[in-house]
């Protein structure tokens, strides 16, 4: 019901400004857009760098992480290649959470419906079956965008992230967000991740522009609530 009711709502918003202003950012463009990571004060703890380049083919997609606290500190890097219908094709990350570190490889084989999976830090090896068309982790944050641009919240899936994981996201309605103390209306999604062992719920705050750009990341970690907002 709820994703039924984004589409009128949304159209009724965007379709006057679509005839005025020109279409910037992704889809439509190259994009690179930084973020501030923020702890629950509000303190700045880090930055994060998002980037979209459009390909012969699709799309390669780039996230960036790099932030800390006292005692801990936490550096992600992701890329991910898709073709045009937004199915990926390969996925790579590293991490080092704390005293953590790992990483690996994926690459899809969509006509046998695979993934081949080498982690960097042993050379261990697995495969794993998975659906036709899967999206990575980053590939569906870019997918999402792209429904949304199209008045359409994704229906449920399967994503990959190092295993299978369900995903499924909830209009939570338009909200009026903060953005560096100027007020911004978004959209509100509410992402449920759960895999074999974990799950987890989180909050994404999209603007209200032809690009959907996420304008706001909240996620739950056992410090606190920590944000991800973007710098402009």
């Amino acid at each position: 019901m709820k994703r039924t009711l984004l589409i009128p709502a949304f159209l009724a918003f965007v379709t006057p400004a679509f005839g005025a202003a020109p279409l910037t950012g992704f889809p439509f463009m190259d994009e690179s857009l930084a973020y501030t990571i923020n702890w629950p004060s509000g303190l700045s703890v880090g930055e994060a760098h998002l980037n979209a380049k459009h390909t012969a083919g699709g799309w390669t997609f780039e996230f960036k992480l790099d932030a800390g606290v006292p005692g801990y500190t936490v550096k992600d890097s992701y890329s991910s290649e898709s073709n045009a219908d937004f199915c990926s094709m390969e996925f790579d990350r590293d991490y080092a959470h704390g005293s953590r570190k790992g990483g690996e490889k994926e690459s899809i084989d969509r006509s046998h419906e695979t993934a081949s999976r080498v982690t960097t830090h042993n050379g261990g090896k697995s495969e794993m079956r998975i659906p036709d068309c899967v999206k990575d982790a980053l590939t569906a944050v870019f997918y999402t965008r792209r429904e949304l641009g199209q008045g359409r919240v994704p229906g449920a899936q399967q994503i990959l992230f190092g295993g299978l994981y369900q995903m499924t996201l909830d209009y939570g309605g338009a909200q009026m967000v903060k953005i560096a103390d100027k007020p911004a209306q978004t959209d509100k999604i509410v992402c449920n991740l759960k895999g074999p062992s974990a799950s987890i719920a989180f909050e994404m705050y999209f603007a209200r522009d032809a690009a959907r750009t996420p304008l706001l990341v909240k996620v739950p970690l056992s410090m606190g609530n920590f944000s991800m907002e973007i710098v402009r």
